[in-house]
């Protein structure tokens, strides 16, 4: 089946089978290996993508159901120039990372969180990423990554 969305700004019409997950098309189809691929069943949220300007688990969603949507990856949120989405920065300088497997996601999930909870309390924030996991205890750094790429979102 032909599936068309917009993947990162670009108008992209895959070839695919139906039962084809969005993370297997992005990843296996059109190279966007930044989203990756953890549990397979919604648990990890190291798959996270934003779909229409919200964050989904694109282990667990087919490539036909976002058919016509406008999907960002890790890949989509730089800038054309390379700059850093303030939110990637964020978990730089704050090493709010350590193998980086889970930091895709947690970085879609942030971008996602504060435009949605602009303003969010730690707790909030540590509430709100509950559905995204780090294997290697990372969370005090994430936590004030996500804190420090709020302020840098909401000052830009």
């Amino acid at each position: 089946m032909q599936v068309q969305f917009t993947v990162n700004g670009k108008r992209t019409s895959l070839d695919v089978a139906p039962n084809t997950l969005l993370v297997q098309a992005l990843r296996e189809h059109l190279h966007l290996t930044g989203t990756h691929v953890g549990c397979d069943t919604a648990q990890c949220g190291a798959c996270t993508v934003m779909v229409n300007g919200r964050s989904i688990k694109s282990c667990n969603v087919l490539a036909a159901q976002v058919q016509g949507a406008d999907i960002t990856t890790i890949e989509g949120l730089a800038e054309a120039d390379g700059t850093m989405h303030p939110m990637q920065a964020a978990f730089k300088d704050c090493h709010g990372l350590q193998c980086g497997f889970c930091t895709t996601g947690m970085v879609m999930s942030a971008v996602d969180l504060v435009q949605n909870y602009p303003g969010a309390s730690e707790q909030q924030i540590r509430e709100l990423l509950e559905g995204n996991m780090c294997r290697c205890t990372g969370y005090q750094n994430i936590v004030k990554a996500v804190q420090q790429g709020q302020a840098a979102m909401q000052a830009a």
